[in-house]
């Protein structure tokens, strides 16, 4: 397989079965979580479920003076490289374009320079947090190879996107194709790992902001 049909591969038939894969296994396991029910509450609603699970969203987002204390590298190390996460996936004008080809629309795009200084952050900041873990006695004994596994998944796709982006080491397609191939190794991954919690975080601190709302209860 010559680099310009293995490119053609991970672009067309690899791409629509991580896409498929990744789809169905987030809708399968949100199903699983809502289809678990909950008894109903015969109580009277003393407050808004809706409004005090949207608030606790927010505020649980943002670490309380004593959390902040006792983790500040694991919260700002987190809040660094989830944004470069964001604006590297979301803000890069090649992956917009893909974004259009499989929504319809689009939205602005950064400045190249700027994804590329968030995207080498967030390698740097990932690989911090690497170290950190490793050196952390806690961390270490708590950490699964599933933990490992899930870092590896998600640093892959920025270093092979930076090294693609400035042509390192090969030729463009087989960058390019190796780039594409990291993300769909993620897609597929996504639904069975840690990685999920981008969906059942936000569900779970809705939850619960929704029961201290009904109750009439500050979360």
């Amino acid at each position: 397989m010559s680099e310009i049909e293995f490119l053609n591969w991970v672009r067309g038939p690899a791409f629509e079965i991580a896409t498929v894969i990744f789809i169905a296994g987030v809708v399968i396991r949100i199903l699983e979580i809502f289809l678990l029910g909950r008894k109903r509450n015969l109580a009277e609603a003393k407050g808004s479920e809706m409004s005090s699970g949207l608030r606790t969203i927010v505020s649980r987002s943002i670490p309380d003076k004593n959390t902040f204390k006792r983790s500040s590298f694991k919260i700002v190390s987190g809040y660094i490289f989830h944004l470069g996460l964001l604006v590297t996936i979301f803000f890069f004008a090649p992956h917009i374009l893909l974004f259009k080809e499989v929504l319809g629309f689009s939205w602005p795009s950064l400045p190249t320079a700027i994804v590329d200084a968030f995207a080498a952050v967030s390698i740097i900041t990932l690989i911090a947090v690497l170290i950190h873990r490793l050196r952390d006695n806690v961390l270490k004994f708590l950490s699964s190879t599933e933990d490992y596994l899930v870092w590896l998944l998600t640093i892959l796709p920025l270093i092979t996107g930076y090294i693609a982006f400035h042509r390192i080491g090969m030729s463009a397609p087989t960058l390019l194709a190796i780039h594409i191939l990291s993300v769909e190794l993620l897609l597929v991954a996504f639904p069975f790992t840690k990685l999920m919690h981008t969906f059942t975080l936000p569900i779970a601190r809705w939850y619960n902001g929704a029961i201290s709302g009904y109750r009439g209860v500050q979360s």
